[in-house]
Parts: structure tokens; sequence; C-alpha cells
């Protein structure tokens, strides 16, 4: 090393009989086939030296092809670092040689990658832990396959999917060790050795005992299940016994795939006589141009599939009218000049006899009503997203009706004086037959320190809230500070006040603010 200008501390090491005996026994090997029987270690300062120092040992001495291991570019999953190779000695006996920096050196003996931490019950006939949790990934790839709603797909995701959820291990007839979650039952199993079998089953043994389908399997369980060719199919009183979101999504295809054709006639009739109720004309909206909007919204391949949706409750039918409404409406906009709009103002208004702020009492499908105005186009503008209960006013727009803003957004507020000519009151409509359910797209900024799982964290709250996230965005700062946007439907300001109330109590969140331009 000196030859090389390397600086360096060597040490060495022969190995404990007792330290051989436990990896003959545990790994299966004979005494030729452990090549650390002696080992030196060599730490130097820097990670540059340590390859240098490698290239020198291995011009030295012979190296055991296969026998080299890089754990400083690839470290190990407790962060230990170091190079590994082992050698051909002059005598012809094989030795093991660690390089590795004083740092690494430091975590390797005191950090979490402590030899006695990762030697003591360490069992390498069985599969790593970590290893095992990460076969969710082919899990994930079964639903997506499987599943037609990709709404469905990502709201199994967020609610259902446990990576760390404690395990039991038990056994099928054969002998064949199956892992499942911690509180899974026979369906649970059954649905884990093949989705035919749990729909075919009828019952289970537990240890050679009939036992109830909502029975707790323990470690080391043998279960056996019985099935019968004359079974019905799952039951929908499953979904609320089953553990596993495997399970759960099996059975939901097999509702789906085999009363397909009945929901879907279903969720036709829903359409049909929710239209006759609102008065609207179903013909009009249910053309491909409309009805593809409609399908890339809910995340469905294709126009059946909404319907299927419709019939087994999945989606309801205003949500597909007002969305097969809003491509309508950009393909047919009304087109009302400026001049049209703001003459019906006038005249409307004078004919409230002098009343200020009196607004004409017209009924809205949209559930705003305009000062004066009656049968025109209103929008609710995407600068400021309002809500009900947000304090609103209406914009002439140039060919596209009235635009409602909330009165604090930045655009109105930085509004010049020939705009401003434009503005006309509003307010929100209070009828008994309007809609409870209701949805208002609106957008919160959230700024939080940069952690892991943060997003994690403030997902579960709209999940646990049972509100639907549409979309989000989030970028970090080099302060560390993350900024997240997420859309979402809701129902009014109060609502979205709980919900703030809520994100604020996540870890680690600074401030939220609404989106105002």
């Amino acid at each position: 090393m000196d030859d090389a200008n390397i600086k360096a501390q060597v040490d060495g090491r022969v190995k404990h009989f007792f330290s051989i005996y436990k990896k003959m026994v545990n790994q299966d090997k004979t005494i030729d086939q452990i090549y650390d029987l002696f080992a030196v270690r060599i730490l130097v300062d820097t990670v540059k030296d340590c390859y240098a120092a490698l290239g020198v040992i291995h011009e030295m001495y012979k190296p055991i092809p296969g026998r080299f291991k890089d754990y400083i570019a690839m470290p190990k999953p407790n962060m230990y670092q170091s190079l590994h190779t082992t050698l051909i000695g002059p005598t012809g006996q094989p030795f093991e040689i660690q390089i590795r920096t004083f740092e690494m050196h430091r975590t390797a003996e005191y950090g979490i990658a402590a030899h006695w931490k990762y030697k003591e019950n360490n069992n390498t006939k069985g599969l790593n832990k970590e290893e095992e949790k990460l076969s969710w990934l082919r899990e994930v790839l079964e639903w997506q396959r499987d599943m037609d709603d990709n709404k469905e797909f990502l709201s199994l995701l967020k609610t259902n999917l446990d990576l760390f959820a404690e395990q039991v291990y038990c056994f099928t007839p054969n002998g064949d060790v199956k892992n499942l979650a911690n509180g899974s039952t026979p369906i649970d199993f059954a649905y884990a050795v093949h989705s035919a079998v749990g729909n075919r089953m009828v019952g289970a043994r537990v240890n050679g005992n009939l036992v109830t389908i909502d029975y707790h399997i323990q470690n080391g369980d043998r279960v056996e299940i019985i099935t019968s060719q004359n079974s019905r199919g799952p039951s929908r009183d499953w979904l609320s016994i089953v553990k596993s979101t495997q399970a759960k999504n099996k059975i939901n295809q097999w509702f789906r795939t085999q009363f397909k054709e009945e929901n879907i006639l279903r969720g036709k009739e829903l359409l049909t006589n929710y239209c006759k109720a609102q008065g609207i004309v179903l013909t009009d909206l249910v053309k491909p141009e409309y009805t593809q909007a409609c399908m890339k919204k809910y995340g469905f391949r294709d126009w059946d599939s909404v319907l299927a949706a419709l019939g087994h409750g999945g989606l309801k039918e205003g949500q597909v009218i007002n969305k097969l409404q809003d491509a309508y409406r950009k393909k047919n906009p009304q087109f009302a000049t400026d001049k049209d709009i703001l003459e019906a103002v006038g005249k409307n208004n004078a004919s409230s006899n002098g009343q200020t702020g009196a607004m004409a009492a017209i009924k809205s499908k949209s559930g705003i009503v305009v000062a004066g105005l009656d049968d025109v186009s209103v929008r609710f503008s995407r600068c400021c997203s309002p809500v009900p209960g947000d304090e609103i006013i209406g914009f002439v727009t140039r060919g596209r009706g009235v635009s409602i803003h909330r009165t604090d957004c930045v655009n109105v507020m930085n509004m010049n004086e020939a705009d401003r000519q434009r503005i006309i009151e509003a307010e929100w409509q209070v009828t008994p037959d309007k809609e409870e359910n209701e949805l208002y797209d609106t957008e919160l900024v959230i700024y939080a320190y940069d952690r892991i799982g943060v997003l994690l964290d403030l997902t579960k709250v709209f999940t646990e809230s049972g509100i639907t996230i549409n979309n989000v965005n989030s970028r970090t700062s080099k302060q560390g500070i993350a900024t997240i946007t997420i859309g979402f439907a809701i129902r009014s300001v109060e609502a979205l006040h709980v919900l703030t109330a809520k994100l604020r109590q996540v870890e680690s969140v600074k401030d939220i603010q609404r989106t105002h331009s």
C-alpha cells in the first residue's frame, strides 16, 4: 500500500470454530466451501482509495471468479458498505479481504449495520422478509390487468394496501406454505390459492375441523378449502369478511363478470329515469364525442363499462350526466353576445322597481342565481374554483356566457376599469330540491416540510373523509419545503373547512391555502 501511496490500516482475523460450525449448518456448506476462514480488513480514508487498494491486491494475488462483491456501489438494506473479494494465497489457501473507509467501518461496527445485529438469529434458508413484502408489486399488476375502473384501482391502492402488516403462515393440504396478512380468513386463503378455488368455495376445514368462513387463521394452521361445482359463487357479504385486497378484487371481478349484462341494463334504466325526472334529452348526450369524455373522466374503456358501473352502484347518474353535459356545452356553446347579456341585465334590473341588489328568483341548473339573467350559460372559473358558501360574483365573458369567480380571486382584484364594467351580481341558489350530493371542483395548496410519507399521510385524510382526489402535483424547493397541490371535489365551503382542519393536524404541514389564480 505504501508503494501505491495509499494510507491504510490492515487488520486480520481467523474465523472461530463455532462460527465455522454455524455457517456450515445454517448455509448447508462443507468446510471446503467456506472461504473466509482467514480474513483481512483494510481501512482507508476515501472511497477512491478503496478501489485503488482493490486494484493493488488483485495484482498481487489471483482472485476467485464470482467471489467479488461491491457493497459500496450497492449497499445492503442495513446500509452496510464494503468491498469483498476472495483471493488465492501463496500456499493455495483461499482468504477473504474486506476494504472499506473508516466511516464505513464505524457504521458497520456501531451503526445499524453492526456485525452482531445482522448475524444474530440469521436464517439464510428462509426468504428475506423485506423481499417477501415486495411481492405486492405482482399483486398490483394483477389488479390493474383485471380492473376496468382506474378510479377503483387507485382507491384500492390508497385504502387497502397494507405493505407492512403482520403476517401469518399456514399450510395447504399438500404442505405448501401460504403467507397471509394477520386476520385473514379461509376466504383469503382460497383466493390466495386460485381465484377459481375462491369462487367455488362452500366451506373450509382447519386442522381437520370444520370452521366458519370468518375464522381467523393462525400461524401453523393447516387449511383445506371445500369446493363444489354447484356453488353459486361468492357472496357480497364476503367483502366485509376478507382481509386481503386481492380477495376483495377477485370477488368484485366475479360480480362484474357474472352480472355485467344485467348491470348494463340496469344502468341504462337508471340513466333514462334520471333524465326524465330532470327534463334532459338523453339522446342528445349519448353520442361518441360526449361519451368519450365521460369514459376518460372516470377511467373506463368503453360505454358499456360506464353503464355497468351505474348498475352496480360504482357511479351515480348525476355524475355521468354532468360530465356528458359539460362535453356537450364545449361542442355546442351558447353564443350570446356581450351586448345581449348586458342589455338583459339592464332591463331586468330596471324591472326590479329600483330595489338595490335585488335578484331575479330564477332557478338555475348550475345552482347559481345571476342578477337579471334567465337561461344563460354559467360556468365556474378554474382560477379560483368556488364552492357553495363562498362569496361570488359573475363576469360576462366574451362569447361564453357568465363566469363565476370568488370575490377574493386574484384575477378579479387585478381587473382593469373596463373589465369591471362587466361584473354582475351572483349568489348561490338555495332551493329545497337542490341535490345534496352535488360536488364542486376545488384545489388546495399545502406547504409542508419534506419527509418520507408526507404525501401518503395527506391522501389518507382524504380517504378517511370520503373525498376523491382528482389530481396531485408536488414539487420540493432547495430549502426542503414541499408544495403539494391537490385537486378534488367537495360539497360546500363548510366541508372544506373541516377537511382543512384535519390536514393541518398532519405532521410536517406548515400552511394550507386555496388556489386564487
